[in-house]
């Protein structure tokens, strides 16, 4: 199995179209191998690494490290960063 490795647990911000406050997933992900090659003939850059493809998901950040640990794999963990909101009223919209 894979170990010794390094992952990155880490929470995904939303996107710019969404503006619910749904509770969203932890990830683990692996980080992309430098290993590349180049197919002149066709031009594509390619790797033999299949691991950056996968992402593992958890209901937790406990969980996503728990799982981390029993796989033996050192990890790095992305917190999301805070939502500041401002307090304005309504009326705010038309002040020039």
């Amino acid at each position: 199995m894979l170990q010794n490795i390094n992952v990155i647990i880490y929470k995904p911000s939303k996107s710019a179209m969404q503006s619910a406050t749904k509770k969203s997933l932890w990830y683990i992900k692996f980080p992309p191998d430098q290993t590349k090659f180049n197919y002149e003939l066709m031009n594509w850059t390619g790797s033999k690494d299949t691991k950056q493809q996968l992402s593992i998901s958890f209901a937790s950040k406990e969980q996503a490290i728990n799982f981390a640990e029993k796989n033996n794999w050192k990890y790095q963990i992305k917190e999301p960063k805070a939502k500041i909101l401002k307090a304005k009223s309504y009326a705010d919209n038309f002040v020039n």
